[in-house]
C-alpha cells in the first residue's frame, strides 16, 4: 500500500474514532472534527484513485496510439 493510501486511511479511521468518542461523551465539537477528519481521509483516497486511473488511461492511449503509428507504417512502407 502507497503512503498516500496508508495516510488516507490512517485519516479515515482516527477521524471514525474521534467522531465516536464525540458521540460517546456528547462533545459535538470533537464528533464534528472527527467527521471533517474521516471525510479529508476518504476525499483523499478517492483522489489517489482518480490519479491512479489517469495515469492508467495516458498509458493506454499512449500504447493504442503507438500500435496506429506503427500500423501506418505497415500500410505506406515507412
Amino acid at each position: 500500500m502507497s503512503e498516500e493510501k496508508l495516510s488516507a486511511k490512517l485519516d479515515q479511521v482516527t477521524g471514525g474514532l474521534k467522531e465516536a468518542a464525540g458521540k460517546v461523551i456528547g462533545d459535538k465539537k470533537t464528533e464534528a472534527e472527527g467527521l471533517v477528519e474521516k471525510t479529508a481521509g476518504k476525499a483523499k483516497e478517492l483522489a489517489d484513485g482518480a490519479a491512479d486511473k489517469a495515469k492508467e488511461l495516458t498509458e493506454d492511449a499512449k500504447g493504442v496510439v503507438e500500435g496506429a503509428v506503427e500500423g501506418l507504417k505497415n500500410v505506406f512502407g515507412k
